[in-house]
């Protein structure tokens, strides 16, 4: 776009412009168009193009294997990929699918007047699943309009705020909490295109910043800076984390070294759309285990499983509901019928209630691994595994890391000669790079099962984390 700086009328103006391109080159209402962008504004402007022609969004992380995006290609039925320049690797062969980059958008037609209705499909966005197969969440305009005002309202974002985005724009983290609530703030958006603690420090540093979210990996990498206590972070006002725990000693540093920062918890999924549970600055400390309390006009509910409410201090699963709960999966009405019930979302992860209305969460979903604020579900990585013909069985848990919070290891019994190598060029052939293990142990002989029959993943654990490498030293 030529531009490091927009005004919000040079910013109306822009997506106004590309709506016209997309039209002229056959985009109308309802079209699904795959957007790949790394953080920058012309992602912005797609997202409010698109909805102003009444398109369906389908952002796309740079992260992404070019199989990915073939399968949320086909699998969401796009008629269009657009592209910003340094995406050619990711753009698969023998779709039926026009592709475009961003800077070859030219003005098109004039718009017409219509506008999408409120409960209007606005954004498939996928998240992976326990099946290996990701899904796409459907976010209508009702979830994202009630997005920006859940974030305006809970992070009393003002239009003297200055939002910057360190995390990928096309999460639901980056399109909720970094650009709907800035927006309806009429607050300052900064874009960076990919977190590096000491350029985002710089960044903060130069342009003010007032309000952020980001797991807790990134604030950690921050703390790690030998020049921290020495920057003016004098106008961070609020910090909001997601994904993982916030350790006590990181909460109390950032406290002593930034003592105008409020820090909070924030518990939300893809299908929630916003962080519907979220801990005030004020209990984070006292509060620590906790993911907060629901969100105004919004309900979570502690469920037994014989679907009734358990009572305070007892465990179940976490159910939630409100209007920025998304209506399902795109094309998969036996994966909407298993996680929505009576309009609520069922998390699967295991919760419980305190006598303050605070929520806990003591499981999380089965299987998934939490690699920076990175969503991993061993499916996923297991069937590919799986696909190399000298593995026998395969199975991948969670290793514990200072600085990520987790990484993946995987367990393999070989049938023949086999190497990491071997195992790690597979995997980055067909997956995401943060979903391909780290490291592997090999076994001779079969796994170990439980009395259903499954590979014993606690066994596993107990008997593999012990040897390796120490991972205080992130080994």
């Amino acid at each position: 776009m030529g531009k490091t700086r927009l005004t919000w009328a040079e910013l109306d103006r822009e997506c106004d412009r590309i709506a016209r391109a997309l039209k002229g080159v056959g985009v109308t209402g309802g079209d699904r168009v795959v957007m790949i962008f790394h953080n920058a504004p012309a992602f912005v402007v797609m997202l409010f193009a698109l909805a102003r022609l009444g398109a369906v969004s389908v952002p796309v992380s740079v992260r992404a294997n070019v199989h990915e995006v073939a399968h949320f290609v086909e699998d969401s039925g796009a008629m269009l990929l657009v592209h910003d320049n340094r995406q050619n690797e990711r753009l698969p062969d023998g779709q039926a699918v026009k592709f475009v980059a961003y800077d070859d958008l030219n003005d098109g037609p004039e718009l017409d007047e219509d506008f999408p209705d409120e409960e209007d499909l606005a954004l498939i966005l996928y998240t992976s699943g326990t099946t290996g197969k990701p899904k796409g969440a459907m976010l209508t305009h009702l979830n994202i309009v009630h997005a920006g005002m859940d974030y305006a309202v809970t992070m009393q974002l003002h239009p003297g705020d200055r939002a910057l985005a360190a995390v990928p724009l096309n999460h639901v983290t980056g399109i909720a909490a970094l650009i709907s609530g800035p927006v309806r703030a009429g607050a300052c958006m900064i874009l960076m295109e990919s977190f590096r603690a000491k350029a985002f420090l710089d960044l903060a540093e130069a342009e003010r910043m007032t309000y952020t979210l980001m797991v807790p990996a990134m604030y950690n990498l921050c703390l790690l800076q030998p020049d921290f206590a020495d920057r003016d972070l004098s106008c961070w006002r609020l910090g909001g984390f997601g994904g993982a725990p916030m350790p006590e000693p990181t909460i109390r540093r950032l406290n002593e070294t930034i003592p105008g920062l409020g820090l909070t918890n924030c518990y939300g999924a893809t299908e929630t759309v916003v962080a519907q549970l979220i801990t005030p600055p004020d209990f984070t400390l006292e509060k620590r285990e906790y993911v907060g309390r629901p969100l105004p006009g919004t309900t979570a509910l502690v469920m037994g499983p014989d679907g009734r409410e358990m009572p305070v201090g007892e465990p179940g699963e976490l159910w939630l509901s409100g209007p920025n709960v998304v209506k399902g999966y795109w094309r998969n009405p036996k994966a909407t019928k298993t996680s929505f019930q009576g309009g609520f979302w069922k998390s699967g992860d295991i919760g419980v209630k305190d006598e303050d209305g605070f929520f806990r969460v003591l499981d999380r979903a089965k299987d998934m691994i939490n690699r920076g604020g990175l969503k991993i579900y061993s499916a996923e990585v297991e069937n590919v595994l799986n696909d190399h013909p000298a593995v026998a069985e395969a199975a991948i848990f969670a290793k514990p890391c200072p600085v990520l919070g987790e990484r993946v290891h995987a367990a393999i019994v070989r049938t023949s000669d086999l190497t990491e190598s071997d195992l790690t060029s597979l995997c980055l052939s067909r997956l995401s790079d943060y979903k391909v293990p780290e490291g592997f142990t090999f076994f001779d002989g079969p796994l170990p099962r439980n009395a259903n029959g499954k590979i014993d993943k606690n066994k596993l654990r107990e008997d593999i984390l012990p040897t390796l490498v120490d991972s205080r030293n992130g080994g």
